[in-house]
């Protein structure tokens, strides 16, 4: 979350909003498609700022973000509206594209209070329901061997 801060360095104001994988691929995507005058003034300008984008860019291409947008995110979350999760396990959830029970005992916190074996499995389903994965990863079986 953005967090904005006084003189001395104290939190004035924690309630920034936080933006999913797929967000900030969205905006990226933007800044590096502008025309080449943009690209240009920006790598002129800000060159550490044009390769931290390009990089940030190229990573997220590989997670399953690239296929999201903001309709099957909000579906999601309409699906999950009753599960009681906190803002940061919905992101988390959405980011991450867990798919087994494990990953979802690492998102959520004291799952094994808050949620019974079945509920785990509907979230999984609903995320496979929800979020599609990345089917342009880097990494994927063909053939029974990993190819890129």
């Amino acid at each position: 979350a953005l967090e904005t801060f006084n003189n001395n360095m104290e939190v004035v104001n924690s309630k920034g909003a936080v933006l999913s994988n797929c967000e900030v691929y969205s905006l990226l995507q933007d800044l590096c498609q502008q025309g080449a005058k943009g690209r240009r003034n920006l790598a002129k300008t800000q060159t550490h700022l044009a390769n931290i984008a390009y990089d940030t860019l190229k990573y997220l291409e590989k997670t399953p973000c690239r296929n999201q947008n903001p309709e099957i995110i909000q579906r999601f979350l309409q699906s999950v509206k009753d599960f009681k999760l906190t803002k940061a396990e919905k992101l988390q959830l959405i980011n991450l594209r867990p798919t087994t029970p494990v990953e979802m005992q690492l998102i959520i916190e004291e799952s094994e209070d808050r949620l019974t074996e079945e509920q785990v499995e509907e979230l999984i389903s609903l995320v496979e329901l929800h979020l599609p994965e990345n089917s342009t990863g880097p990494t994927q079986m063909v053939n029974g061997a990993l190819g890129q």
